[in-house]
């Protein structure tokens, strides 16, 4: 067992196995001197199974313990069914007391994956002697398990590793202790409890527990609770709680203020495939073009959230020396330098020649309120071809700009006959804003090496200014859906492949397609999705929702905050309308990072029976989670509610004045759960008293 690499300070380990433990069906080809050169050339330089049924599993044990940090497998030259699709490694200073460190699967190709383990508990290391490895489904589902190297890095530096060993071995003691005393607790051991955390001096849990304890359980003083539940509120130790907790989404339609003249005029009208951006520090979104069913759009708007007002900057952008009408293109803007950036369009193959294929780029001033051409034709600047359906980031703190992917347009008749030549998508592009330069990241790649990235249309691309890294998620290539998920550090230039798309976690990330829009909040780390209508007539019977999703980028997982299942009819419910968009493509999205608040507006409904018709509508999406206020009253709900049931057993008139009184203005009347519970749960017959 070969490791690798050095971490933080200290010096590099090789944490090498000096038995080799066999379980089950599991046997070894080869001794561990023996397993200590990868060899991906020779099909018999591997461990397998003689059966395909779990439980089976591979025990490591390392000549002294260490921080295992990384787990790396090699694989076979060539793809192979016997390799592990789904898998989980555990470990432990012994072996009959493990903690899960992963949970993930291999690719079925020829490159080492090297996957991070748990190995801290709370920000704090522990170390390992054991590593045990169960395979769960392989490539091939009736095919043996097979593992062909397995690579171990971390710190075995005694220096480093005893410390944490010590701590460790306290943590356990003090967890176990800490059970003890909360089973004593519970059964109301009242003297083995005492005596116990006297002799250890160990606290159950934080003091302030510990007093709701003693008020609630020991002597009911319900008053004295809920004084104390609100100085935990004011004191912020609910804030935790708080942040943890799911969004509930709030939809509101936004009707703008009318100003004087045609009201037509007031606002952008119908349209679909435009772009947005928004100045977060003057809450104003920009519109720009887009298509209205007949003919590419040149309008260009400012909607004010303050004065709830749209303006339009100007009526036609080409008179006033910027871009074309347009749709399918890219925006992008530099709050700090009040800059917008437009690239990219798409064109009909009717009107396509040598001339109209060149790749403009324009940046608009906000301040002077004026357009500027960049480059009459990127590709010949070292950028890329004209494309449409790509993304585009900016890099406010370097003054950068990166674009990704797009199908670039070509003189070879439509891009939707699929007798055409094979299409051709854009690379990964750097623009450099001060020296006005490209430079060409990664090319477009269908190899599966670590730093290799497929280009697509119709992902979504989003940059993180704090870790500064894009995120690219989704998209479509060609006929093919794509649902990998990979990050790219801008500054070390590495890709990171944080799910290949190849799990079938159903349900638990957002569905794959062509139309998702999304948006990044770098103080929260989070990436918000908003999937809606697929654009695919095939396939978008399955996919008529609006379903509303969150990556966590720290936890690294997906949360799904509201999913609406409802088909969306030709007629869409007037309720449905009333309460959120209706699904739909070709619309746009963005969000204030500051006031966290999204805002959405126009697309194409997928209306067969209007193929023309687009949408004008506009919307703020607010993701909320419970205040302090509402968790204040939940505790005096949740508090009053047990006050209830005690006097309901011991004197009903007064449960009754109590329900009245004191548990009502505590019940919020507007969930149906909390409004029925007190009638029916403890419903107080009228023939035990009189009604006062």
């Amino acid at each position: 067992m070969a490791a690798g690499g050095a971490v933080a300070a200290a010096p590099e380990c090789r944490l090498l196995p000096y038995a080799l433990h066999k379980w089950s069906s599991f046997s070894s080809t080869y001794l561990p001197e023996n397993i200590l050169v990868d060899k991906p050339n020779d099909q018999s330089s591997r461990w397998s199974s003689e059966s395909n049924y779990p439980p089976q599993y591979l025990i490591l044990k390392l000549e002294r313990p260490a921080i295992v940090q990384n787990i790396t497998f090699g694989k076979y030259e060539k793809t192979h069914v016997c390799n592990l699709k789904k898998f989980k490694v555990f470990g432990g200073m012994n072996e009959e007391n493990m903690t899960e460190l992963l949970s993930s699967g291999l690719k079925n190709d020829y490159n080492k994956e090297t996957f991070t383990l748990k190995h801290k508990i709370d920000e704090q290391m522990f170390p390992c002697r054991f590593i045990k490895i169960v395979p769960l489904l392989s490539w091939g589902p009736s095919f043996n398990f097979s593992i062909w190297y397995v690579e171990l890095s971390g710190i075995d530096d005694p220096d480093v590793v005893q410390p944490c060993l010590n701590w460790y071995s306290k943590y356990r003691e003090q967890e176990a202790i800490r059970l003890c005393l909360k089973h004593f607790r519970q059964h109301n051991y009242t003297e083995a409890f005492e005596s116990l955390q006297k002799k250890t001096k160990i606290a159950l849990e934080h003091p302030m527990l510990t007093d709701l304890h003693d008020k609630l359980v020991l002597k009911g003083d319900f008053d004295a609770c809920e004084e104390l539940i609100e100085k935990a509120v004011n004191d912020g130790l609910f804030n935790q709680y708080i942040s943890q907790q799911e969004y509930k989404p709030r939809w509101s339609q936004i009707i703008p203020k009318s100003t004087k003249g045609d009201g037509e005029d007031n606002r952008p009208g119908m349209r679909g495939g435009h772009q947005m951006v928004i100045d977060v520090q003057t809450e104003t979104v920009y519109l720009f073009g887009g298509w209205d069913g007949t003919q590419d759009l040149a309008d260009f708007w400012a909607y004010s959230v303050k004065e709830n007002q749209w303006t339009c900057i100007s009526r036609d952008t080409e008179k006033e020396n910027g871009p074309s009408a347009r749709s399918c293109h890219k925006m992008c803007i530099d709050i700090q330098r009040r800059q917008i950036y437009t690239l990219g369009r798409y064109l009909d193959s009717s009107v396509r020649n040598s001339k109209s294929l060149k790749s403009d780029f324009y940046r608009y001033d906000i301040d002077t309120n004026t357009w500027m051409l960049l480059s009459e034709d990127t590709a010949a600047d070292g950028g890329p071809k004209l494309v449409f359906d790509h993304q585009m980031c900016m890099d406010s703190e370097k003054h950068m700009i990166y674009t990704f992917g797009g199908r670039i347009l070509t003189c070879n008749g439509s891009v939707d006959d699929s007798r055409a030549s094979e299409p051709q998508f854009s690379g990964l592009f750097a623009f450099n804003c001060q020296c006005q330069t490209w430079k060409l990241l990664r090319e477009d790649s269908c190899n599966a090496g670590p730093e290799d990235i497929q280009s697509r249309i119709g992902h979504c691309m989003l940059f993180h200014s704090k870790n500064r890294c894009l995120y690219v998620f989704g998209g479509q290539r060609s006929k093919t859906y794509l649902n990998d998920f990979f990050s790219y550090d801008v500054d070390s230039d590495h890709v990171d492949i944080i799910s290949d798309g190849t799990k079938k976690d159903s349900g638990m990330v957002p569905m794959t397609g062509f139309t998702q829009r999304a948006t990044i909040d770098p103080e929260l780390n989070e990436i918000h999705v908003l999937s809606g209508l697929s654009k695919d007539k095939e396939k978008r019977e399955e996919n008529v929702r609006n379903s509303f999703w969150i990556y966590d980028i720290v936890r690294n997982s997906w949360s799904c905050v509201y999913k609406n299942d409802q088909a969306a009819k030709d007629n869409p419910s007037k309720s449905l309308q009333e309460e959120e968009p209706c699904p739909r493509f070709a619309h746009q999205l963005v969000y204030d990072e500051l006031h966290k608040v999204h805002y959405l507006f126009g697309g194409n409904p997928g209306k067969s029976c209007s193929p023309k018709m687009r949408l004008d509508d506009f919307w703020s999406l607010k993701l909320c989670r419970p205040s302090k206020d509402y968790l204040l009253r939940h505790c005096k709900y949740l508090i009053r509610k047990h006050r209830f049931e005690e006097k309901a057993q011991m004197d009903p008139l007064s449960a009754l004045k109590y329900l009245q009184n004191d548990l009502y203005i505590t019940v919020d009347h507007s969930d149906p759960e909390e409004t029925k519970e007190p009638f029916s749960r403890w419903r107080i017959s009228k023939t035990q008293f009189k009604t006062p």
